[in-house]
């Protein structure tokens, strides 16, 4: 099984994040930018249509929004997982097909779920079937 380290995929998802976040403001200075060129260059006897400046002003803030709340989310289960982690230390576990049963005495998080290292020195991936006691 191939696992990739939290930390690497949280600074991988928190890079992907920043990068979104900045081509969102690029983008919304951007349009910003084109509409006042927009306004000042325009036609006096065909003027802009307000409605759509508004709705792509609209557009542009919901997309900023969403980056936004995307990034409050994956740190928000991030959290999550960690705090798992750290409540199933000191109790027992024993696998899905009960062949293997210990105390967990440490916790590797990973970016597929979390793999608890017993006393005994085998590993469980902690997963749907795992009993903790």
């Amino acid at each position: 099984m191939d696992v990739s380290a939290v930390s690497s995929s949280t600074n991988a998802s928190q890079s992907i994040a920043d990068t979104a976040s900045k081509k969102a403001t690029l983008d919304y200075d951007t349009f910003l930018t084109l509409l006042v060129q927009q306004m000042k260059n325009q036609d006096p006897t065909e003027p802009m249509d307000a409605t759509e400046q508004i709705a792509q002003l609209a557009t542009f803030s919901q997309v900023e929004q969403t980056i936004q709340t995307n990034k409050n989310l994956e740190s928000l289960l991030q959290s999550s997982t960690l705090n798992q982690a750290g409540s199933i230390i000191g109790r027992t576990l024993t696998s899905a097909d009960g062949t293997i049963s210990g105390v967990v005495s440490e916790v590797q998080v990973y970016s597929d779920g979390l793999i608890a290292l017993l006393d005994s020195g085998e590993q469980v991936m902690v997963s749907a079937g795992v009993k903790i006691s």
